[in-house]
């Protein structure tokens, strides 16, 4: 398992973005919690990103109760309604609409406040410093049930990947040309920045800068875990897999002419942000891996800077995309009449769609197909986590 050290190894959880997608993760972590059979937290190391960072924190707040806590979070994820979200009332979206408008028809010639989303999230900032006790963390690290949770924000002013992380302290923060790793007491502004998709949702100040969603600049999903010490990753992704003959049957062209709307050019860019980067790097990991398996560490090396770190991915069987088809008659009218706007709603405008869809029926999809994706690897989940465990024990 571990290649050139040896010693206990830490499991270390990673949870992606993709707004109303990161459903599928509490699924996925309903079906674990059946796994483990008992309350204690199997994840010392716990990293988010986006909409991931919520679905992180809350099970580090409640790191003393790891079932307890995912049973709360899918009760929550359930409850959820777009106003729970993001503000719906016809004065929020008119208010910010003709700011927009003002902002591209002044041409700089007039002072005006400038507006950088579209949707009000001050109902989810409620929601969430209700529901997560992020203040709980740094005594679970004291006692030993957590070793570290970090979220990652995207900083709009630099273009650097900040990992803002609470630890044991003896995990250093780290620096990439790319990416920063900075120890800092976590509040639920640095969640909020971490799930503020951009366009849509506001950036959030962090010290001197501004923050916006994660997912923009991590192209290594998996580093923030590796950098808090994690020796093991399990990562629940929302994206897809298809097969070679589903993408070409995808691609073939249609005879049909059809206006491209904004609504499947966004849904395609939101698809490039937080779809993409956690297959590539689990490729890459799992090729280093590889090499390192068959390799030795050169003279005076120290066997334990070179070691291969496993990695299951889980990931949805189906595309959440599709599942989203059907949700337009649920989203509040004056939301309804915005999506609209751009072309959602139509061939293509799904996407978009279930990025946005936080309603109950929506949610309940992803959580069942995440919990029975899952638990169709059960023999391969157990057998990694209790590969885990019996090195812990040793």
């Amino acid at each position: 398992m571990v290649a050139f050290c040896s010693g206990v190894t830490t499991l270390g959880l990673i949870l992606t973005g993709g707004g109303a997608r990161a459903a599928y993760q509490v699924g996925a972590l309903r079906a674990v919690a059946e796994v483990v059979g008992n309350s204690h937290n199997p994840f010392p190391v716990i990293t988010g990103v986006s909409a991931g960072a919520i679905n992180g924190a809350a099970l580090a707040a409640h790191a003393d109760d790891f079932s307890g806590a995912v049973q709360r979070l899918s009760e929550t994820w359930l409850s959820l309604t777009p106003d729970h979200v993001y503000r719906t009332d016809v004065l929020s979206v008119a208010s910010i609409g003709s700011r927009w408008i003002r902002n591209l028809t002044s041409g700089g010639l007039v002072t005006l406040r400038q507006v950088n989303h579209l949707l009000d999230t001050t109902p989810l900032r409620a929601l969430l410093t209700e529901r997560i006790p992020l203040e709980r963390v740094p005594a679970h690290i004291a006692a030993g049930r957590l070793r570290a949770l970090g979220v990652t924000a995207t900083s709009y002013l630099t273009g650097t990947a900040v990992t803002f992380f609470d630890a044991v302290p003896d995990v250093p923060p780290w620096a990439r040309s790319r990416r920063l790793g900075r120890r800092e007491s976590l509040t639920i502004d640095h969640v909020m920045a971490s799930a503020a998709i951009p366009v849509f949702f506001p950036p959030v100040r962090l010290g001197g800068s501004f923050y916006g969603d994660g997912q923009v600049r991590l192209t290594e999903p998996l580093s923030p875990a590796i950098h808090l010490g994690a020796d093991r990753l399990v990562a629940i992704g929302v994206r897809y897999m298809r097969t070679a003959a589903e993408t070409e049957e995808l691609n073939t062209e249609d005879a049909e002419t059809r206006l491209l709307p904004v609504s499947q050019v966004a849904g395609v860019l939101l698809n490039a942000l937080f779809l993409d980067h956690l297959d590539s790097d689990a490729e890459r990991l799992e090729r280093i891996n590889h090499t390192l398996s068959i390799s030795t560490p050169p003279p005076g090396i120290r066997g334990a800077q070179f070691r291969v770190i496993p990695v299951l991915t889980l990931r949805p069987s189906r595309e959440l995309g599709g599942l989203a088809a059907d949700q337009m008659e649920h989203f509040p009218r004056v939301v309804r009449y915005l999506l609209r706007g751009m072309g959602a709603g139509r061939r293509g405008g799904s996407d978009l769609v279930s990025y946005l869809a936080f309603e109950r029926t929506y949610v309940d999809r992803l959580q069942s197909l995440g919990y029975e994706d899952t638990l169709a690897r059960r023999a391969e989940l157990e057998d990694f986590l209790g590969g885990s465990r019996a090195v812990a024990s040793a």
